[in-house]
């Protein structure tokens, strides 16, 4: 059943809210796409298959084709559900809610690795504790 005009209004507002209240998670719920129905019936063939493979494994014995099917149920479900289509960019979400595309962190890499040399695991903590009780960022 449709929403009604005044429902639609008011959940467009409340849209606008929550983009305006928290950008992030706005952000992040506008990211979430389907599955396209070729990969579900690609992914359903995929799953027949792990599962006979598994079923053929377990009728004779073969204990590892049994597994080698669950494998490939697994890994065919994952790859259903994977979300990473051709049309969906990945990024990192900023604190003002942009998303930062995944090639345009370059300086980050270069950061992480410098603070990787900069002295133990327990000072690197150290440091971050301090930076953050400094910053504020409770």
């Amino acid at each position: 059943m449709p929403l009604s005009e005044h429902e639609q209004r008011m959940l467009d507002q409340m849209e606008r809210a929550l983009s305006a209240d928290d950008p992030k998670f706005a952000s992040q719920m506008r990211a979430a796409t389907r599955p396209r129905r070729g990969r579900l019936i690609i992914a359903g063939l995929g799953m027949l298959g792990g599962l006979g493979l598994a079923l053929v494994g377990v009728m004779n014995d073969f204990i590892w084709l049994g597994v080698a099917g669950f494998v490939v149920m697994v890994a065919v479900a994952a790859w259903a559900f994977n979300g990473s289509s051709a049309g969906a960019s990945l990024g990192t979400v900023q604190p003002d809610g942009s998303v930062k595309p995944a090639g345009a962190s370059g300086a980050s890499r270069g950061l992480r690795r410098q603070s990787r040399r900069s002295g133990t695991f327990m000072e690197r903590l150290e440091e971050r504790w301090e930076k953050r009780r400094r910053d504020g960022a409770w």
